[in-house]
C-alpha cells in the first residue's frame, strides 16, 4: 500500500512530537489529518505539513475516509469515546497512556474490541520499546540471572503541571512502573501498598511527594518503586532487577562518568522524558505502522506490534487499587476479570 495516512487526535506536547516523528523519522506513514479541542493549534500546524488538514471534530476526524489509521494523543477522559468510535469505523489507533481514566470503562473497550474479533488499539507504554528495557526482558528469557526476585524501580521528574495531584502520581507516573512489572515478569500485580513519606517542602499544596509504591505479583515476586515528581533537578527512571543468579540496571545514563577533585563524580541527567525515551517512541511508531501496513495488506485481524487494550485495562485495575491505597494506606488487592473469559486466550 501507499503511505499510511495517519489522523493524529491531540497536538499538545506529546501530540506534536509524534507529529513531528512521523514526518521525520517514521517510513511508511504521513500525517493526513490534525485535530485538537484549540482549533486554532491545529490549523497552524497543518499549514506546515503538505497534504495535512485540521479537521475540527475528533469524532468526524476518526470518520475521515482520507484516514486510514488513529493516534490518540488527547487528555484520558476523552478517550472512551474516541476510541469507540476507531472500533466502530476499524480504524486502527495508537492510545496513549491511558487507555481510559477508569476500570469500567478500560474494561468496556477490551469488550467491545473482543467482540469485533479485531485487535486494533495498542497503547503507548513506550518503555517496552527502549533498547535498555529490551535488553533486560532478553537476559530474563533467556534465563541467565535465574528466577527473577525483586525489582526496585526510580521514577523522578524535575516538576509538574499545574493542577497535577496525589492521585495523579499513581494514575500518570507509577502506571509506567505496572506495565514495566508486568513485561519483564509475564505476570498480573495481584496488589500493590502506597506508603506515604515526608511530602517534599517543595511540593505543591496538597501534592503528597514523594510515594513510594510496594507492588507483589501473583506468584510473589516484589516490587518496590520510588515516585518524586517534584525532585527540582532532572527526569531519573532506573530499574534494577534482583534475581537467583545475580543483578541488572538500567537507566544510569552512564555515558561520560567524571570524577572531580573535591570528590564528586557524575555524568549527566536527561532533562526529560523525550530525550530519555525518544529512541523508545521512534521504534514504538515505526512497528506500529509497520504492523497496521501488515495487517491492512495481508487483511488480518491484527494491527498491532506492542501493548494491547488489555494490558491498559491490566494498568488501570492496578492504578485504581493504588489510589485506593493513597486513602488508606494499606495494601489493596488488585481486583480484574480473567482474561480468557473476554479474549478467549
Amino acid at each position: 500500500m501507499s503511505d499510511l495516512r495517519v489522523a493524529v487526535l491531540g497536538v499538545g506536547l506529546m501530540g506534536a512530537d509524534h507529529v513531528r516523528r512521523i514526518e521525520a523519522r517514521i517510513s511508511g506513514a504521513r500525517v493526513a489529518v490534525v485535530n485538537d479541542y484549540v482549533a486554532e493549534k491545529a490549523e497552524q500546524l497543518a499549514a506546515t505539513i503538505p497534504g495535512c488538514r485540521a479537521i475540527g471534530d475528533p469524532l468526524d476526524a476518526i470518520a475521515d475516509p482520507g484516514v486510514d489509521a488513529v493516534v490518540l494523543a488527547t487528555p484520558g477522559p476523552t478517550h472512551e469515546k474516541q476510541l469507540l468510535a476507531c472500533l466502530e469505523h476499524g480504524k486502527p489507533v495508537l492510545c496513549e497512556k491511558p487507555l481510559t481514566t477508569d476500570v469500567d470503562t478500560s474494561l468496556h473497550v477490551v469488550r467491545r474490541e473482543a467482540e469485533l474479533g479485531k485487535r486494533l488499539i495498542q497503547v503507548g507504554f513506550m518503555r517496552r520499546f527502549d533498547h535498555e528495557y529490551a535488553q533486560l526482558k532478553a537476559l530474563l528469557d533467556a534465563g541467565e540471572l535465574g528466577t527473577p526476585l525483586v525489582l526496585h524501580c526510580v521514577h523522578r521528574n524535575p516538576a509538574v503541571p499545574h493542577g497535577f495531584d496525589s492521585s495523579m502520581v499513581v494514575r500518570d507516573s507509577l502506571v509506567h512502573e505496572v506495565d514495566v512489572t508486568r513485561f519483564l515478569f509475564d505476570e498480573e500485580v495481584s496488589s500493590i501498598q502506597i506508603i506515604k513519606p515526608a511530602a517534599n517542602p517543595n511540593a505543591p499544596e496538597g501534592l503528597s511527594d514523594p510515594q513510594i509504591a510496594v507492588l507483589r505479583t501473583a506468584s510473589g515476586k516484589h516490587v518496590d518503586v520510588e515516585l518524586f515528581v517534584t525532585t527540582g533537578v532532572a527526569y531519573e527512571v532506573r530499574t534494577e532487577l534482583v534475581a537467583e543468579k545475580g543483578s541488572a540496571i538500567i537507566g544510569l545514563d552512564v555515558g561520560l562518568i567524571r570524577k572531580g577533585a573535591a570528590g564528586t563524580w557524575g555524568g549527566t541527567i536527561t532533562p526529560g522524558f523525550r530525550e530519555r525515551f525518544g529512541q523508545a517512541y521512534d521504534t514504538e511508531i515505526q512497528r506500529w505502522v509497520d504492523a497496521v501496513r501488515r495487517g491492512i495488506d495481508a487483511d488480518s485481524g491484527d494491527f498491532t506490534d506492542g501493548p494491547t487494550a488489555w494490558d491498559g485495562y491490566a494498568a488501570a485495575a492496578v492504578c485504581a487499587a493504588g489510589v485506593e491505597s493513597l486513602t488508606s494506606g494499606e495494601p489493596v488487592e488488585v481486583k480484574m476479570v480473567e482474561r480468557t473469559s473476554i479474549e478467549g486466550a
